[in-house]
């Protein structure tokens, strides 16, 4: 469950996946330390640009790496003439009509999701807001909000912010859950993966932290699988257990 157990880089798959361009190339997503690697293969150079745009708009990025795309499509170099030949005229060839509709696309995806990142400047920026855990997407001309906050007041004002940033036309927010302490619930992670970890402290039970997490008690079986705990009433005071998604 967003955001608890979902690391950053699943969150990134998340959003890569929803991008209608992105979605089909297969592409591998990694995180350490706030830094996101995305590897695999792309038809044309302008779709590295927007895979940046879209992952920096995920709460919790902070560089993205995509050194390790490749590009199936490059363009042709042009032909050097032999040192005594006369200069030539070397006319680059014309895009296709799909690579020109692609590069159209991707082009208007890519604004968009600047857009989105703009809007998270605008919600990290604020007091109230700051340590929240939201991911700002794109889909169309609506932005999405996702994530949760403690209190509705804290909602609304997320909504508010998103829609005063030039070049939003609608805000999406049904995704934006209230949770009571989800500040502090998601505060603790492991900077090497971005998982959410929980510190046990006196009087926790898995059940209690269960609920904590996923309004639900009887998931504690979860959280024992993911953390290789054999017996679910045997945990102790500063063990640090991951949240599972």
């Amino acid at each position: 469950m967003w955001p608890f157990g979902k690391s950053t880089a699943d969150r990134v798959k998340d959003a890569i996946n929803e991008n209608p361009v992105l979605a089909p190339l297969g592409l591998n997503v990694s995180e350490s330390r706030g830094t996101v690697t995305v590897t695999g293969e792309v038809p044309r150079q302008p779709v590295v640009g927007l895979i940046g745009a879209v992952v920096e708009g995920i709460s919790g990025v902070k560089t993205v790496d995509t050194s390790g795309v490749t590009v199936l499509q490059q363009a042709s170099a042009p032909v050097q003439p032999a040192p005594d030949a006369p200069a030539a005229t070397v006319s680059t060839p014309d895009l296709s009509p799909a690579d020109a509709k692609l590069d159209a696309e991707v082009k208007e995806m890519e604004d968009r999701s600047r857009i989105a990142k703009a809007v998270l400047k605008a919600l990290r920026g604020n007091v109230e807001l700051a340590d929240d855990p939201i991911d700002v997407l794109q889909s169309g001309k609506s932005v999405i909000l996702r994530g949760v906050v403690d209190n509705e007041h804290e909602q609304r004002l997320a909504e508010k912010l998103a829609r005063e940033v030039d070049g939003v036309a609608s805000v999406d927010a049904s995704g934006l859950r209230v949770a009571a302490g989800a500040k502090e619930l998601a505060k603790e992670k492991d900077t090497s993966t971005g998982d959410t970890v929980y510190t046990v402290k006196s009087g926790d039970t898995l059940g209690a932290i269960a609920q904590k997490y996923y309004g639900n008690a009887a998931e504690y079986k979860k959280i024992a699988h993911y953390n290789n705990i054999s017996n679910p009433d045997l945990i102790q005071v500063g063990q640090k257990i991951r949240i599972p998604g």
